[in-house]
């Protein structure tokens, strides 16, 4: 599949391994952005980037240019994959984790967005749960930020609009905290909240 100069692969599981280096370096540089701030680090992400691997139900989207540079990643595995924290807010909303595939985080440099690639990531997660079977929901965390924040940059438009179009809903009692390192800071507690979408064809279970 291919979206203007670049090709969009999708990968599973461990088929991701020869392109961890990439996938990690891409992350550090697009979490330093608005809205993660994130301060990168090298070693945990690969870390975290191969436990995503290590899932045999895992994907991974990446649109490479034609010399096969990653330009652009997206994740996603089956929630009870992931980390305890991520499946408690659905637990204890009444919803099974094991109904759920998570998307990870999408990521794309700056020259290469505008084009179309939101919507090709997302297509090809979604059609990799429903080829998985068995998830009545898919799911995905954003993080909080106050509007009034000064480091938001002049102009910024959040994606909640481009998420409703893609049929998810903002859960508000789906709820949960993670800690990063900002920039000039030590480690910042953040609130993220879960958008979810019914898989077609599967039951609907509501938060």
């Amino acid at each position: 599949m291919t979206t203007t100069a670049l090709t969009i692969d999708v990968l599973r599981g461990a088929q991701v391994l020869p392109q961890l280096e990439a996938v990690a370096a891409l992350r550090m540089t697009v979490f330093a952005q608005w809205p993660y701030l994130y301060q990168g680090d090298a070693g945990y992400e690969r870390d975290y980037l191969a436990a995503y691997a290590a899932s045999p139900g895992s994907v991974f989207v990446l649109a490479r240019t034609p010399a096969g540079d990653v330009v652009g990643a997206s994740t996603g595995l089956p929630l009870v994959d992931d980390g305890p924290g991520f499946a408690a807010p659905f637990a204890a909303a009444g919803i099974d984790p094991a109904s759920v595939f998570y998307f990870g985080e999408s990521v794309l440099l700056p020259a290469w967005r505008g084009q179309g690639l939101g919507h090709a990531f997302f297509d090809a997660r979604e059609r990799h749960a429903q080829a998985l079977g068995g998830f009545a929901l898919t799911a995905f965390a954003a993080v909080e930020r106050a509007d009034d924040d000064p480091r938001r940059p002049p102009g910024h438009r959040d994606h909640a609009v481009f998420w409703a179009g893609r049929g998810y809903t903002r859960q508000p009692g789906l709820v949960m905290q993670l800690a990063w390192q900002e920039a000039g800071h030590a480690s910042v507690d953040h609130r993220l909240t879960f958008w979810t979408r019914p898989l077609p064809g599967a039951g609907h279970p509501e938060p």
